[in-house]
């Protein structure tokens, strides 16, 4: 029925946003924004209708949960980062229908997964920072998943994964994009010494361990990074213990998944974090 067309790993630093301000810091990421466009021109190429986001700044401490509301619109500005992101204005319109079938095949799987579309839930700015520069036409409707999870195994999200694949290609009537929203390691820089970091990674153990997974990713060797993944994410404070790139790999076949990644924005340091825009092929 449905098609999955397109996956990628992706930032959603805030300071994309400040990059559009005037300041000493207009323009720092261009590189980052002009990844999210090409992944966005690739989405229009493949027809793709809709968005799927693992969201890593959507915190949850029992079960799943799919934002699928019929549309949200609103003015953002975030708790964490005031500074970066305020008044962001938004508007887009979501796909009640696939976030309940992906809920039932989680569900059906053994992984309690609700979704809801009759609510006031907003989303996070790991989808709507990305949505700011990929669908500011408006064109892709949003699903927006669950990633920062606290309580949750690695094991699950990979099963939820596979859950967002079935309910694609077997309940679903349309062509959908996956993003996994989040970082590599994501040690942010200690307060009060942050501007120094602004383009770095915290530590050269982290980068340097990035670096090697880029590598991994590349290069296709996913039974070493998936064998790796859970330690990885604890050792390198991964984003939301880097559920999202769980529940990604699980769309994708996890450790038998031999796609070679297309690296679009290569890696930067950002606040301390390392940060990508990566295609994953189908």
């Amino acid at each position: 029925m449905g098609k999955l067309a397109l996956a990628a790993k992706i930032t959603h630093v805030p300071s994309m946003y400040l990059s559009e301000m005037d300041g000493p810091h207009k323009g720092c990421r261009q590189a980052a924004i002009d990844g999210h466009k090409e992944i966005a021109r690739r989405m229009h190429a493949a027809g793709v209708d809709t968005i799927v986001v693992f969201d890593t700044h959507w915190l949850v401490n029992s079960g799943y949960h799919i934002n699928c509301a019929p549309h949200w619109e609103g003015i953002y500005t975030s708790n964490e980062l005031p500074h970066f992101i305020k008044n962001l204005p938004f508007s887009y319109d979501g796909r009640p229908e696939l976030g309940h079938a992906i809920a039932k095949r989680a569900t059906e799987a053994g992984v309690h997964t609700r979704a809801h579309d009759n609510t006031s839930l907003a989303l996070e700015y790991g989808t709507l920072v990305p949505m700011r520069y990929m669908n500011d036409d408006k064109t892709f409707k949003v699903v927006s998943v669950a990633a920062l999870c606290t309580v949750h195994n690695i094991p699950d999200s990979v099963e939820l994964g596979r859950a967002v694949r079935r309910a694609i290609e077997e309940d679903f009537d349309g062509t959908v994009a996956v993003l996994a929203s989040g970082s590599l390691s994501h040690r942010f820089a200690q307060n009060g010494v942050s501007e120094q970091y602004f383009h770095k990674v915290w530590d050269p153990f982290l980068e340097s361990v990035d670096h090697e997974v880029v590598r991994m990713w590349e290069a296709g060797d996913w039974k070493q990074f998936c064998g790796m993944l859970p330690e990885y994410a604890v050792k390198c404070h991964g984003e939301g213990m880097m559920h999202d790139t769980a529940m990604l790999l699980g769309v994708l076949g996890w450790d038998e998944y031999r796609g070679k990644a297309e690296v679009v924005t290569p890696y930067f340091g950002s606040s301390g974090t390392g940060q990508i825009n990566a295609i994953f092929p189908i």
